[in-house]
């Protein structure tokens, strides 16, 4: 008898062992580096998809950043880098990242757009950040489809390429293969929504704590803010307001209730919201209440009538209505989607 194969007396005692075998790789993100770059987009890619995160217990990803050549890329900031890969690598990535372009009134290079073109081609996910849109134009890739990018660019992204929906008024658009953020740190809502979208808001929110940013902006959200980062001290009174409101969403809560909290009278505290926030502090309670709503349609069986109450919503009704309009699906559909009880 072959070891380890049991007698016939002792088959029920047979124990058998399933291994589940690892993934063959982790996806692909390719992040273009070019001469004369910002490093900040270039650096919120990083920070997002090239650290290992290994407490998320979560396939993360494969950073690659590419450039046109080898040679040494100059860097607004005094200094310069060399990336370790080229146009070929970002042309079969999973996700293509252009995080900007070096002067959005020159043409782009013909070997950038035949990379982005052979990306979308083989259903690639390809992302601009701020002035990258203008490399996702001049590949094609925009034309009949909404877009945004930095407001100071819109006006010449929509004269240079009529084809495209340009809409200034937005931190995102989210067009299903082609994804567009408007300037500099909107990038970061609209990374840390491809991470919502590959691993759920969990995940999402636990990204968004370690870089110490809202786990959750809507993209339709105005892009123009007039304070868009505003110190927040423990004296701050509308951080105090905000601070008040996350703690009880649960709860009915009035634009009375936030200024009486920050000492204000409303029309100040309203004004004062508004120049810090860029919205109003309604439009910031719902749409809190549907951020707090998203990990517990992924990972309870909760009826959706009790998880629109327990976030706030006077009814089933306004809580779909809502939802649907911040993340344009249903609160079923997002579940089905995305639940990890399945």
């Amino acid at each position: 008898m072959a070891l380890g194969a049991p007698g016939p007396a002792h088959a029920a005692d047979t124990i058998r062992f399933i291994l589940v075998p690892p993934p063959s790789r982790l996806p692909t993100v390719a992040a273009l580096a070019f001469d004369g770059m910002s490093p900040f987009e270039l650096g919120c890619v990083v920070e997002i998809f090239g650290l290992s995160r290994p407490e998320l217990r979560v396939p993360w990803y494969d950073l690659k950043v590419c450039a046109e050549g080898d040679e040494p890329m100059r860097v607004v900031g005094g200094f310069s880098m060399r990336a370790e890969h080229g146009l070929d690598v970002l042309a079969s990535a999973d996700t293509v990242i252009v995080p900007g372009v070096a002067d959005v009134r020159a043409p782009v290079s013909p070997a950038l757009v035949a990379a982005l073109r052979q990306a979308f081609e083989r259903k690639a996910r390809i992302v601009s950040i701020c002035s990258g849109a203008f490399a996702l134009a001049a590949a094609g890739l925009l034309d009949g489809r909404e877009a945004t990018t930095h407001w100071k660019y819109a006006d010449l992204l929509q004269r240079r390429f009529p084809e495209i929906r340009v809409n200034a008024d937005v931190l995102y658009v989210d067009g299903g293969q082609i994804l567009t953020s408007a300037g500099s740190a909107a990038g970061l809502d609209l990374l840390v929504h491809l991470v919502r979208t590959d691993h759920g808001a969990t995940v999402a929110n636990a990204v968004a704590r370690r870089l110490v940013i809202p786990p959750h902006r809507d993209g339709g959200q105005a892009q123009f803010i007039q304070a868009a980062v505003t110190p927040v001290g423990e004296d701050d009174a509308v951080a105090r307001a905000m601070e008040w409101a996350l703690a009880h969403l649960s709860e009915p809560i009035s634009v009375a209730d936030l200024a009486r909290m920050a000492h204000m009278a409303e029309r100040t505290f309203v004004r004062r919201f508004k120049a810090q926030t860029g919205t109003s502090p309604l439009r910031w309670v719902i749409s809190q209440r549907v951020a707090a709503s998203l990990p517990m349609l992924e990972s309870t069986g909760a009826p959706v009538e009790e998880i629109g109450a327990a976030v706030g919503f006077e009814s089933p009704v306004t809580f779909r209505h809502h939802f649907t309009r911040a993340m344009r699906t249903s609160p079923s559909a997002y579940r089905r989607a995305f639940s990890a009880t399945r």
